[in-house]
């Protein structure tokens, strides 16, 4: 069995994306790693090169600037990783800079591909998340927070990233079947220190927004961003991936968050009590079918 991971970076000096860590969490369950490099301003180029392994496999890119609304250029660059994946690969892990793959999952993975690597009514494996605010000690917790998403996919070219690669569709939009693993996704996208997550939020807007909507929306200017408009966070008890080790160990700023502040409406009350009873989350939107 041949496992194949594919990402896309731009900037990540800049905006102190986590990408390092990203790829390291998933080399151990990897025979190669496909990083799409875009034109970046900074020195992520040589920071991914500074990994030296020779599982890493290099393409540079050029974004898109036709695709600066809804996130497409992201789907758009993930695609480009994913289509120099080795056609001899059973699967396919992808990982966004922002994310880590806790190593606990590892064999849960391995198992899962194994089990379903010929199974043709299986088309990814999905993954569960935490996401973390603010800093390494909270997570959000909230419905609007995917729970789970795809991140495991079969290396078939009839798959490719949707939207705003979010998740996978395959032929005509079609929803993926897949299989749930007992593995988590650490989420860091939301962990930056106040003023660079400031300049990634500006930077943001210029993925997801045209210039003229900018414009419109009179974005307000200020020296950095504020963390406190959040609805629900809870306290983070378990343990990073050993790769964040470092990074965490280097935090230089301070967040704390009066879990008494937490808000859910009545709506998201009841929804929370079927999930924590069942398992089962109502109304929310699934971008896959379970098999």
């Amino acid at each position: 069995m041949k496992v194949a991971g594919f990402t896309f970076i731009k900037n990540a000096v800049k905006f102190d994306f986590p990408i390092k860590e990203a790829i390291l969490s998933i080399l151990p369950i990897c025979d190669e790693v496909v990083v799409a490099v875009g034109d970046c301003e900074d020195g992520t180029l040589g920071l991914i090169q500074s990994i030296g392994s020779d599982k890493i496999r290099i393409i540079r890119t050029v974004w898109n600037p036709e695709l600066t609304t809804g996130g497409k250029v992201l789907a758009d660059e993930t695609n480009k990783a994913l289509a120099a994946v080795s056609p001899d690969a059973d699967w396919c892990f992808y990982i966004q800079g922002d994310e880590v793959f806790h190593e606990d999952g590892i064999e849960k993975v391995q198992q899962a591909m194994l089990q379903y690597k010929d199974d043709s009514t299986v088309d990814g494996l999905l993954v569960k998340y935490l996401h973390f605010y603010g800093s390494y000690d909270y997570i959000a917790t909230s419905r609007h927070w995917y729970r789970n998403e795809i991140r495991i996919i079969k290396n078939s070219r009839s798959i490719f990233s949707y939207k705003d690669a979010q998740g996978f569709r395959k032929n005509n939009d079609e929803k993926l079947y897949v299989v749930p693993v007992d593995a988590f996704m650490y989420h860091y996208g939301w962990v930056k220190e106040p003023k660079i997550m400031h300049k990634k939020m500006q930077n943001a807007d210029t993925i997801w927004h045209s210039a003229k909507d900018n414009e419109a929306r009179q974005i307000p200017v200020v020296a950095e961003f504020d963390y406190s408009g959040i609805d629900m966070l809870a306290t983070f008890v378990g343990k990073h991936p050993i790769v964040m080790k470092d990074r965490i160990s280097s935090k230089n700023w301070h967040f704390e968050y009066d879990l008494s502040y937490n808000s859910m409406s009545l709506k998201e009350k009841i929804k929370d009590l079927v999930y924590r009873l069942t398992g089962r989350e109502l109304f929310s939107y699934k971008n896959y079918r379970l098999k």
